[in-house]
């Protein structure tokens, strides 16, 4: 099961996401699908059937981040999160090998758009979490155990107030 949380950042960009296939892409591939039944025969209708699929995907999209958006909760940066891992942080570790990542703990809606998030569910940030710079963390993954050392935990200040 995964934890439904989100920051105020990812929030914002599936409400825009949202908005614009519920008001734009919705209506524009409406009226392609309307014109194209009007033309006749759709069983060999491109157009109509391309356009019927589309628009199935969209109220697939629009039904998942209504539910999403009902059921997830909003975590924002508190100032007693400073100077340990929690959601929401950027964090830069190593490795014995000098091997170094970086990258931020968001909600598992958030990670698709970048390389550089990793879910809150992840056994890498469940590992993390808690920490404080200098800390050790052993990873278990099914590749097998790893150590990981934190060199650096930062927090971005999400600062576009919801609506």
């Amino acid at each position: 099961m995964r934890s439904q949380l989100i920051t105020r950042t990812g929030y914002l960009k599936l409400k825009q996401e949202l908005d614009l296939l519920w008001r734009e892409e919705r209506p524009e591939v409406t009226r392609k699908v309307t014109w194209a039944a009007s033309l006749g025969d759709r069983s060999e209708n491109a157009d109509y059937q391309y356009n019927k699929k589309r628009l199935r995907e969209i109220d697939r999209r629009v039904r998942y981040l209504l539910k999403t958006l009902e059921q997830i909760r909003i975590v924002d940066y508190a100032p007693e999160q400073e100077g340990k891992v929690f959601f929401g942080a950027w964090v830069t570790i190593e490795n014995d090998s000098g091997e170094t990542r970086q990258f931020r703990i968001v909600g598992y809606d958030e990670i698709f758009e970048r390389k550089d998030y990793i879910s809150i569910d992840s056994p890498m940030a469940r590992a993390l979490l808690k920490k404080s710079v200098d800390d050790e963390a052993t990873v278990e993954t099914p590749a097998g155990s790893s150590c990981w050392y934190i060199n650096e935990i930062r927090y971005e200040l999400d600062a576009e107030p919801l609506e």
